[in-house]
């Protein structure tokens, strides 16, 4: 979510008949929590203890976090944004809890840190009712699809969880925005030409562009370090019935994630290129701080559709390398702007249950 929060509905379903491989049953691990094959990871460290918990993305002084949850322990019946230090709060008793800067209405995703790290921007839908937005039921067999909620605007927040601005208020979906670390732009996906493409809009949200064109979804954008380049996952059709079916679903309001790759352009939409060819879903992409490299999720290793991983690849796909090992479920990667640690969520060290956390460590080249 960045991207979107939809994936983690897909674990929950099959999560709990995994509860014993999920406690390191094939790998001794060197401490509590990293397995000896995540040789990249060092201290790493569990931040959420309960719910399910995604899309962290580090304030700009790489000191704070911002998040959603639907943790039911903190009175939530769908995804709302938080904030918390990276040090200093611990979750482990459930008697603290972090700091909700959302209405608390609706449901919300895809929250970043604005340059000060004073404010947040997040997707609500919240203007469109203050009940969470209907779950997308899946038949027995069916095809697992995410719903793209078209009362999702754009909003700023301070720290206190005042509204300061709305950024988007054109009809249809408007969501999944992360913000240059230039400080300059926010990039963003929108339905508001009929289809799922990227935009960008100045930090104060204006001056709208859109940056992508071909039919499929473009989303889970984020700037390169320098904020010259921009990486995404994107579904593209091979047949004319995969085409025929994406845009049946997306007049429905649905997507069918299944299938997607990575791409990187320039800011502008120039120079687009085709990253990844894994088959599967490969989403969640996020630079690594050298700008040369790209880590992402993806599930292209798994016997079934529910096994994600964190892979790491070359700007030009080359050099393929698995960084995370995980049974079940690894993603939202996000290196922290000084380029020391890493935040990702995982389904490790959940006892078995559906609770997918978050867990930060010292990155290691």
């Amino acid at each position: 979510m960045r991207a979107i929060p939809f994936l983690i509905l897909l674990i929950s379903v099959v999560l709990i008949s995994f509860s014993s491989v999920n406690n390191r049953s094939t790998s001794t691990a060197i401490d509590s929590l990293r397995y000896t094959e995540e040789i990249h990871f060092k201290n790493l460290r569990q931040l959420t203890f309960g719910g399910d918990n995604a899309e962290a993305y580090w304030s700009f002084d790489s000191k704070m976090v911002s998040f959603q949850s639907n943790f039911k322990d903190w009175g939530l019946n769908c995804d709302q944004i938080f904030y918390m230090p990276i040090q200093g709060m611990d979750l482990s008793n459930g008697k603290k809890k972090p700091t909700m800067i959302s209405t608390g209405q609706g449901r919300t995703t895809c929250s970043f840190f604005l340059p000060g790290n004073k404010t947040i921007l997040y997707a609500s839908t919240h203007l469109g009712g203050k009940d969470c937005p209907k779950d997308v039921e899946r038949a027995p067999g069916g095809k697992y699809l995410w719903p793209v909620y078209e009362s999702y605007d754009i909003f700023v927040a301070d720290l206190t969880g005042k509204q300061l601005k709305q950024l988007t208020n054109t009809p249809g979906y408007d969501a999944e925005a992360t913000v240059s670390p230039k400080g300059d732009k926010i990039v963003f996906t929108s339905t508001r030409n009929g289809d799922l493409d990227l935009y960008t809009m100045d930090i104060n949200g204006e001056n709208v562009k859109q940056i992508t064109n071909e039919l499929g979804y473009d989303g889970g954008a984020f700037f390169s370090p320098d904020g010259t380049k921009i990486v995404f996952r994107a579904s593209r059709f091979a047949t004319e019935e995969a085409r025929k079916e994406y845009i049946d679903y997306l007049k429905q309001g649905l997507v069918a994630p299944t299938a997607m790759e990575l791409f990187t352009c320039n800011v502008d939409g120039s120079d687009l290129k085709q990253l990844t060819q894994l088959g599967k879903a490969n989403w969640a992409p996020f630079y690594h701080p050298s700008g040369k490299k790209i880590i992402f999720s993806s599930n292209h290793k798994g016997k079934r559709g529910f096994e994600f991983n964190l892979f790491m690849i070359n700007e030009d796909g080359s050099g393929l390398e698995q960084i995370s090992h995980d049974k079940v479920f690894d993603s939202f990667p996000m290196f922290s702007p000084d380029g020391k640690k890493i935040i990702f969520s995982s389904n490790r060290n959940n006892g078995g249950t559906r609770n997918t956390n978050l867990f930060v460590a010292e990155w290691v080249d």
